[in-house]
C-alpha cells in the first residue's frame, strides 16, 4: 500500500502534470469551458447569483462547497467586498471568504469584475487545484491535508491563523503529536505556543514546508494506518470569528435581493 508520504510526493514532484490531468478530466473541462464562455457576462452580483452553474464552480474553486446553500450570506460576503475593516469577510477568521471576494471583487470594480485574469484563470486554476486536492482526499485524507497545508502555509502569520482554519490546525496538531484536547484548551494559550514551537516565519520558504510537511505524513500514518476518516471533516467552513450558528441561519434566511 503506497503511503501519505509517496502519494503526495508523487503528486507534487510535477505539479503542472497533475493538474493537466485533472483539468482534461471530461466533467472538470466541461464545467471549465462553461464558465470562461459565461463568467465574462456577468455584470453584477445578481447576475452572478442568477447562474447557478458559474456560482456552484466559483465556491468549489474557493473551497467553499458546503456553503453554497447559504446565499444570503454569500451575498453579504460579496456585497461588502474588502476594502473596509469591517467588511463581512474582514470579520470571518475564516480567509477563503476573502480570498473569493478578491477573485469577484464586485464592491470594488462594478461591471468590470468578471473582465479580470483573476476572474476569470485564476479561478479555473483555483478550480483545477481544489478538485486535485478532493481527489487525493478520496483516496487518503492526510495527502489532501498536506497539498492544503502546502498551499496555504505562506499565509500562516501567527498562532491564530493556525486555530483559525480547522485543516490547517489538523496537520500542526498531528505534525506536533498534540493530544485532541488540545483544541478545547484556551484559545489565547493554543497561539501562544503554536507560535513558541513552531517557526511560522520558515513557512514561506518551500523547503521548510517539504520538511514539516515529511514529519505530518509520518504521523498521520501512524495514527491512521487506514486512513479512515471522513474527507471534508478537516474542510468544514466552521472557522467563523464572533459568529454563532444561530446567527449564521438567520443572515442565510435574509431575503436579500430575492435569494
Amino acid at each position: 500500500m503506497t503511503t501519505t508520504y509517496t502519494s503526495y510526493k508523487l503528486i507534487t514532484a510535477d505539479m503542472t502534470t497533475s493538474l493537466e490531468r485533472v483539468a482534461e478530466k471530461p466533467d472538470v473541462k466541461r464545467e471549465t469551458e462553461y464558465y470562461l464562455a459565461n463568467i465574462g457576462s456577468v455584470k453584477s452580483i445578481d447576475d452572478f447569483f442568477a447562474d447557478s452553474r458559474l456560482y456552484n464552480y466559483v465556491m468549489k474553486a474557493h473551497g467553499l462547497e458546503d456553503m453554497a446553500y447559504a446565499k444570503a450570506f454569500m451575498r453579504k460576503v460579496l456585497s461588502e467586498g474588502v476594502d473596509s475593516e469591517d467588511a463581512f469577510a474582514n470579520q470571518l477568521s475564516d480567509t477563503r471568504y476573502k480570498e473569493l471576494v478578491e477573485s469577484l471583487d464586485f464592491s470594488r470594480y462594478g461591471e468590470a469584475t468578471t473582465s479580470f485574469e483573476r476572474a476569470q484563470q485564476g479561478v479555473v486554476d483555483k478550480y483545477n487545484r481544489q478538485t486535485l486536492e478532493l481527489e487525493a482526499g478520496e483516496e487518503n485524507v492526510g495527502v489532501r491535508l498536506a497539498l492544503y497545508f502546502e498551499r496555504m502555509a505562506s499565509s500562516i502569520t501567527s498562532g491564530y491563523s493556525v486555530i483559525a482554519d480547522d485543516a490547517i490546525s489538523q496537520v500542526v496538531r498531528t505534525a506536533l503529536q498534540l493530544p485532541s484536547e488540545f483544541v478545547a484548551t484556551d484559545v489565547d494559550r493554543q497561539a501562544a505556543y503554536y507560535e513558541e514551537v513552531l517557526d511560522l516565519e520558515s513557512f514561506k520558504e518551500p523547503t521548510a514546508v517539504a520538511k514539516f510537511l515529511e514529519r505530518f505524513t509520518s504521523m498521520w500514518e501512524i495514527e491512521n494506518p487506514s486512513d479512515g476518516v471522513d474527507p471534508t471533516m478537516p474542510f468544514q467552513s466552521s472557522s467563523l470569528t464572533g459568529i454563532s450558528t444561530d446567527l449564521l441561519i438567520a443572515i442565510n434566511n435574509l431575503k436579500l435581493g430575492g435569494q
